[in-house]
């Protein structure tokens, strides 16, 4: 009966598969209990099942479960064991999370190298599979010098056309396009989609998936037309074989949606790419990858048709997801770090800052807190030179205060006074580390964070730092200096509720920080 539920997953019949699963598992646990290597084994069919319809969510609670019996049960290097983890990593590259894939591949793939060697058909496919986790967390050079090494191994062990071959060369010519060097993509995936004609049939997934691919390099040497015209085959062939709510459907949806905005085919894009959101969402969930990015590419078909409050809408809502993904990996570091795990918290921190350095801009006060805390793992491996250097560029750089300094300026122009507030804050706190109390600039912007205390009502606050700036700018200036003689003004409200007028001219006499 297990048996004949894997020729169902083998031939795409995965509801009857999962079906199946269920039916052995449950007798499995009462004849051979809950723990028995063949319950196991059942549980992560079942699992797969789970995963191949898409529920990501409920294979990784099996797996999960399944892993920690077999780590119990047969230790950490048993082959079953290894297998699971290996699965596990794929049900966390299915939902998104891409770093804990790698690090459990990183740990597969090291026992199969000891335990079977280098060359073992088991560990090629982990080296492959550890090179798709690096694609996906945008190291793309180190994808592709493994799909090399996976590449020249399979051909020797294989031949070249042999199915998982062909597989890594079109991995491989991923990479290429990865790199921007379409046209070897191109070239290679033309090749693979020959062989794959021929070997498995035109209509084999594998096939279709590669053809997908070279209408992707079509699309990326600016050969549109060709590129549509190869994707609306695709598409038809995978809702007739796969259905309209396969992953590989959905991928060419949206891909297809990609060419038509290239084709200025706009509305066409935008109706297309709202069926793709609607169905990632029911499979993926809103804070899946795939989900945010099918959600940004709507937003700029929304723009193109002149939806702008559309457009804008959706823009939010993905900044503020890829965000708290961004903190959450973050957090993640600094538990790697607090532990003494400070390589682990080094590669995450990388990672977090650079896609912060894209979403967010170099001045982001999420960015220059990443860029201190990698400066802080440099110093705790001993790289001080790099860890400096990180210092001199994130949030003590003179430059960055600059701008955090005018950022607090256009809060208090749009009224936001909160804002404002907190971030000079950190900017006089910082300028009173690197430059000094005494500074010109401290002082200026110890003023402009007395003005954000008034718009705030904390009217005793900004008086009291009023004085001393007051004070400070008589001894350093003089009492006749202009900087010195519009600060004495302002420390003299009248009394009542300040006017529109003067409500401006404080804005005004902000200082440039």
């Amino acid at each position: 009966m297990g048996n004949l539920a894997i020729s169902y997953s083998d031939l795409g019949e995965h509801q009857k598969a999962k079906e199946l699963n269920v039916i052995v598992l449950e007798k499995r646990k009462q004849v051979l209990g809950e723990n028995h290597p063949g319950t196991l084994s059942t549980m992560g069919n079942l699992a797969s099942s789970y995963s191949d319809l898409g529920e990501h969510q409920k294979a990784k609670e099996l797996e999960v479960i399944v892993l920690e019996k077999q780590r119990q049960l047969l230790g950490e290097n048993h082959p079953d064991t290894l297998s699971t983890m290996g699965n596990l990593a794929k049900v966390y590259s299915d939902l998104g999370e891409h770093q804990r894939a790698k690090e459990l591949k990183v740990i597969v793939l090291e026992k199969r190298k000891q335990l079977l060697g280098e060359d073992h058909p088991k560990t090629l496919s982990t080296m492959g599979n550890l090179a798709i986790s690096y694609s996906n967390l945008g190291e793309h050079q180190r994808a592709k010098e493994l799909k090399v090494i996976v590449l020249e191994k399979r051909k020797q062990l294989l031949g070249e056309d042999h199915p998982d071959t062909l597989s890594t060369m079109g991995n491989l010519a991923v990479s290429y396009s990865d790199l921007g060097e379409h046209q070897r993509a191109k070239e290679l995936n033309v090749i693979v989609l020959e062989k794959q004609k021929q070997l498995l049939g035109e209509d084999h997934p594998d096939t279709l998936s590669t053809m997908g691919n070279v209408a992707i390099s079509y699309s990326y040497l600016g050969e549109h037309q060709k590129a549509k015209e190869l994707e609306v085959i695709v598409l038809e062939k995978q809702r007739q074989l796969l259905g309209e709510n396969h992953r590989d459907t959905l991928s060419t949806m949206g891909n297809l949606a990609t060419i038509y905005s290239d084709l200025g085919e706009h509305q066409r894009a935008k109706e297309l790419k709202v069926i793709v959101l609607e169905k990632w969402k029911q499979l993926l969930g809103e804070d899946h990858p795939d989900t945010l990015q099918i959600m940004g590419n709507l937003a700029n078909s929304y723009s193109y048709l002149g939806e702008h409050q559309k457009a804008k809408e959706l823009e939010v809502i993905v900044l503020e997801k890829q965000k708290q993904t961004l903190s959450t990996m973050g957090n993640l570091a600094i538990s790697y770090s607090n532990l003494g795990e400070h390589q682990r918290a080094k590669e995450l921190e990388v990672i977090v800052l650079e896609k912060q350095r894209q979403l967010l801009g170099e001045n982001h006060p999420d960015t220059l807190s990443t860029m201190g805390n990698l400066a802080d793992i440099y110093s705790d491996l001993g790289e001080h030179q790099r860890a400096k250097k990180l210092k001199l560029l994130g949030e003590d750089h003179p430059d960055t205060l600059q701008s955090m300094g005018n950022l607090a300026n256009s809060y208090s122009y749009l009224g936001e006074h909160q804002k404002a507030k907190e971030l000079e804050v950190i900017v006089l706190e910082k300028r009173k580390q690197v430059l000094g109390e005494n500074h010109p600039k401290t002082l200026s912007t110890m003023g402009n964070l007395a003005i954000s205390y008034s718009n705030l009502g904390e009217h005793q606050r900004a008086k009291e730092l009023k004085v001393i700036v007051l004070e400070k700018r008589n001894q350093l200036l003089g009492e006749n200096h202009p900087d010195t003689l519009k600060l004495l003004g302002s420390t003299s409200p009248k009394p009542g509720k300040p006017s529109r007028t003067q409500r401006i001219w404080a804005l005004f006499h902000r200082s440039a920080m």
